[in-house]
């Protein structure tokens, strides 16, 4: 990035912060690349099929301009700010798509739930899992169970927490897991039912 970009690229930003939404305008279409790329990143591949990076782009646009006049930016980042308005729209549309869609009881029970487990408790679980894995941080009060999921989440290793997101938001199949980690379909299998166990252990831990 060259030093006048870099000047002019401030000079926005500090115009934004001063709620100025014709700059907020310029600051988008001067970092649109780098948006693009960053929702590009964050959609499933689910979403990839039903939307175009370009669409969740206007929206986060129309939601920034929205946003604009009760936002503090003073101590913020322009860009990353615009990177989580992007993010939520991202959640909203997966929660739109994909909210209301029925899960296979029979292909939930080889994956994720020990034998016995019935059927409504397993999906409730798993209902809960997906939004854990999609809700803001910042929503934690709104769900205590949540929560804590989200917060059990996060101690579990990175690997397990990527083949979770996998299977339960993109809602790939653990063959596709498997070639995405580079493991057998089995090692797959075994890494989800333990990581969903283990969770399962700690709500009922904190319950």
């Amino acid at each position: 990035m060259t030093t006048s970009r870099v000047s002019a690229e401030e000079q926005l930003a500090a115009r934004v912060r001063q709620k100025d939404l014709g700059a907020l305008a310029e600051f988008i279409t001067l970092r649109q690349p780098q948006l693009l790329a960053y929702i590009q990143r964050q959609l499933g591949t689910g979403l990839k099929r039903k939307l175009e990076p370009e669409d969740v782009l206007q929206d986060t646009s129309a939601e920034a301009v929205r946003a604009l006049p009760s936002m503090d930016l003073a101590e913020r980042d322009v860009f990353q700010w615009l990177c989580q308005v992007a993010q939520r729209r991202i959640i909203d549309a997966h929660r739109r798509l994909f909210g209301a869609q029925k899960r296979d009881a029979s292909r939930e029970v080889s994956l994720d739930a020990p034998a016995g487990t019935p059927t409504n408790t397993r999906r409730a679980f798993v209902d809960l899992l997906v939004v854990s894995m999609t809700t803001p941080s910042q929503a934690f009060s709104r769900n205590q169970r949540e929560a804590r999921l989200q917060q059990a989440l996060a101690k579990l290793p990175a690997e397990q927490q990527e083949a979770l997101r996998l299977r339960y938001v993109e809602d790939l199949p653990s063959k596709d897991i498997a070639q995405r980690l580079g493991k057998t379909d089995g090692a797959v299998r075994v890494m989800l039912t333990r990581a969903i166990q283990k969770l399962q252990d700690i709500l009922e831990e904190s319950t």
